[in-house]
This record gives structure tokens, C-alpha cells and sequence, in this order.
């Protein structure tokens, strides 16, 4: 049985034993493997999302919590280095920390011998990643983004000219080789195009977004789309 079969056949069989849980040495006689195989199945299983639980002791074992399930992962190393090779060359997209650790959790639930072959065929494709914005910055407009709230920004113009704002973020937009916060700016009272890199801090605060719209923002650039348009 291959790693990623064994790895959906125990998260389904924690699953069927409820509340009793299994002992780390029926997981490992069930699969035929050792228990130390079980106990880095199950990090690899935790890693990927699944909700394990563990209870020591006499009796105790592992679980997986009510409804918890882990979708089988089948990519080829050519898949797996394609998703690599997008998150290194995006570093400074907006949430490109979570992509890279999303990632990370898919490669661990891989069969060894497709990860390995991943890992070499990852040594035969380099990247120039972009300079990212300071992490702070990035962290806060994703949150606000996320939470649509106000974020207070110090942005600096292509004059040079400074000032701090509050903006009612509505998308994150890549065009031009460049990330830009597309937003509701109070202070200019309409919709602005904030640089990411020329936004020098950023917090989120208490104050929620109005409600405008990815509508009012119009139609994307020629060389612009949604991450989910394909």
C-alpha cells in the first residue's frame, strides 16, 4: 500500500473508532508497518489539516474528531513542483506565507517515492523570487482584507508626498509587475490604487468597511484577472 492509500485508510479507520480512539500498535499491526511508521503517518496527517486527537495512558490512543476526514492527495512530482515553483516566484503576493504552508502540508502526505522525486525535479527549476513588502505591512492588509475593516495606512506617492489614510480595502490586485491595495480611501473620498511596496505601515482597526464593492471597482486590467477565473 502506498503512503498516500495507507494515510487515507487510517484517518478513515480513527475516524470509524469514534471516541474509543486506536492504540499506535493496532494502527501499526492493521497496516502492517512499525509504530513508529504510525506516529509520523500521524504528524503527517495532523500537518495536513486533519483534526487528530491523542489520549495517553493506559487504554488511551489517537482519534480523529467527529466529521474529520482527510481527502486523498494524488499529484504527480511534476504537479507538486509546479505548486513550489508558483509560491517561491510570488513570495510577495498577498497571502503567499499561507500558500507556501499550504503547500508544505500537501508535500508531506506524499508517497515517499513521489515526494523524491519532487524534491529532485524542484533542484532543476529556480526562481528569482520579487522583493517582498515588510511582512508587518503585508500581515495587516491581508487581515483587514480578509475581516473588511479599515486599515490605517502611511503611503507615500510617486511625488513623494506622504500622508496617513484610512481605507476601506475591497482586493488586492496584480498588474504591471507590481501588487497594489485597491480600496475606499477616506481621506480622498473615492477609490484609490495604493502601491504595496510604498505603503510604509499599516494596522488594522476597529472601524468595519461600508460595503463598496469589487463592482465599483470596474472591470480588471487587460493583463489582470481573479485568482479563481482559470
Amino acid at each position: 500500500m502506498k503512503r498516500t492509500e495507507r494515510l487515507v485508510a487510517m484517518s478513515e479507520m480513527l475516524r470509524r473508532s469514534g471516541g474509543r480512539g486506536c492504540s499506535a500498535e493496532k494502527l501499526a499491526g492493521e497496516f502492517g508497518v512499525s509504530v513508529r511508521t504510525v506516529k509520523r503517518d500521524l504528524d503527517a496527517l495532523e500537518n495536513s489539516g486533519a483534526p487528530i486527537w491523542s489520549r495517553p495512558g493506559p487504554g488511551g490512543g489517537y482519534g480523529l474528531a467527529s466529521g474529520g476526514t482527510l481527502p486523498p492527495v494524488t499529484l504527480s512530482p511534476s504537479q507538486a513542483v509546479a505548486l513550489m515553483a508558483a509560491v517561491s516566484a510570488a513570495s510577495d503576493a498577498p497571502y503567499a506565507d499561507l500558500a507556501a504552508a499550504g503547500v508544505r502540508k500537501i508535500l508531506d502526505v506524499l508517497d515517499p517515492r513521489t515526494r523524491a522525486r519532487a524534491d529532485e525535479l524542484a533542484s532543476r527549476v529556480w526562481v528569482n523570487a520579487p522583493s517582498a513588502s515588510s511582512r508587518t505591512v503585508r500581515s495587516a492588509l491581508e487581515e483587514a482584507v480578509a475581516d473588511q475593516r479599515v486599515v490605517r495606512i502611511r503611503y507615500t506617492a510617486k511625488d513623494g508626498a506622504v500622508t496617513t489614510r484610512d481605507v476601506e480595502p475591497i482586493l488586492f490586485a496584480s498588474t504591471s509587475g507590481r501588487w497594489f491595495l485597491v480600496g475606499w480611501c477616506r481621506l480622498r473620498n473615492g477609490i484609490r490604487w495604493f502601491t504595496v511596496s510604498s505603503i510604509e505601515r499599516a494596522s488594522v482597526t476597529a472601524m468595519e468597511c461600508t460595503g463598496h464593492t469589487v463592482e465599483e471597482v470596474g472591470e480588471p486590467p487587460a493583463n489582470a484577472r481573479p485568482v479563481h477565473g482559470g
